[in-house]
């Protein structure tokens, strides 16, 4: 138990290390300004008409690294900073997120997986810590309760894993498109590419905390069957 719980912490310090990090490298690259000093807006944009895919809204969100694609309403969603930024990081981040809209229209068969888990995963989310909870209480006596929350669990744990091939695999698609349209440079796109490298291992590091705190419940459930 002890182990696990040194696990546990080991996992939480590499996640917080690694997302200072990004953070750190992102804003020394959005120092660094593209070839063209195409925002991340016009990045985004460009990249979805070289590739034929219309219909798809670029709008701005609040908040840092906030950046997401959403399939349900066909949305590129950029954070302020990089709807705006005329930077190296700016065009990385916007490219990654027009790599899933590629991704979409091209039925990318593990994005249409995850997209699929979204609803079950929405609601484990929302109920598997005080099932858990509740279960890890109720060990002795009703034991079913925290079988339940480690399904529950599972299956964000499983949405982790289906995420990585996504993010891999958007982020390739966005690194060649910057480079074969101009938008970073011999000099710059290996500073684009170190970004969404780092972006990759946040993604990395969530699947395997969410694995070990999952091997941690199975063994409480465990530990508790045999008592």
């Amino acid at each position: 138990m002890i182990g696990s719980w040194i696990i546990f912490i080991v996992f939480a310090l590499v996640s917080w290390l690694i997302s200072n990090q990004l953070k750190r490298r992102f804003e020394e690259y959005s120092g660094i300004p593209t070839s063209n000093g195409m925002s991340g807006r016009e990045v985004a944009q460009k990249m979805l008409q070289d590739n034929g895919i219309f219909g798809v809204r670029i709008e701005s969100v609040e908040g840092k690294l906030t950046d997401h694609y959403d399939p349900s309403t066909r949305t590129v969603n950029l954070s302020e900073d990089v709807y705006s930024g005329r930077s190296v990081a700016a065009a990385a981040v916007a490219a990654h997120e027009c790599g899933h809209a590629l991704q979409h229209a091209s039925a990318y068969q593990w994005l249409g997986l995850r997209s699929g888990l979204v609803p079950v995963v929405s609601f484990a989310s929302q109920w598997m810590q005080w099932i858990l909870l509740a279960g890890i209480l109720l060990i002795n006596t009703f034991p079913a309760i925290l079988l339940a929350g480690i399904v529950l669990f599972a299956m964000t744990t499983l949405f982790s894993f289906i995420t990585l091939p996504v993010e891999i695999n958007a982020s390739n698609r966005a690194l060649i498109w910057i480079k074969s349209s101009g938008i970073t440079n011999s000099q710059t796109h290996e500073k684009a590419e170190d970004a969404l490298r780092w972006a990759g291992y946040t993604y990395i590091v969530a699947a395997l905390g969410s694995l070990a705190t999952l091997l941690y419940y199975i063994m409480i459930y465990m530990g508790g069957r045999r008592d």
